[in-house]
């Protein structure tokens, strides 16, 4: 099950983050999730719960949006939404999409800090991938 290795990825960045900004403990963690990202939210739940146990997130609440998927297509520069199973064909003129342009993603959206004093260095910056 990947999403214990996601959730194990996200608990390791929000502890690294609380550490860098003194936070005793965190409220709640805030998730984009693309619906072509292959997550399965209720085991990515199960998995997180797991994953906190004895660190600084334990108790933490785990808030997923998701994140529609979309297509563009270069011949006629169409975006549209994929859905589930994906339509990869352009509904405008049938070419292929060229590129997905967002589904996939799996990013930390926001963290909210159990501590004021964290909350006030944190600006409401949120943390993502890239941090």
């Amino acid at each position: 099950m990947h999403e214990m290795s996601l959730a194990v990825a996200v608990v390791d960045q929000v502890e690294t983050a609380a550490r860098s900004r003194g936070a005793l403990g965190v409220r709640s963690i805030e998730l984009d999730v693309g619906e072509l990202a292959g997550v399965v939210a209720d085991a990515l739940a199960f998995s997180f719960e797991l994953a906190c146990a004895g660190t600084v997130v334990e108790g933490a609440e785990l808030i997923t949006r998701t994140v529609p998927g979309t297509a563009r297509c270069e011949p006629c520069a169409e975006v549209w939404a994929v859905g589930m199973p994906p339509r990869l064909l352009c509904p405008r003129c049938g070419s292929a999409a060229d590129e997905l342009v967002s589904g996939r993603e799996l990013r930390i959206r926001e963290v909210r800090w159990a501590d004021p004093e964290a909350a006030r260095e944190e600006h409401r910056q949120p943390i993502t991938e890239e941090s």
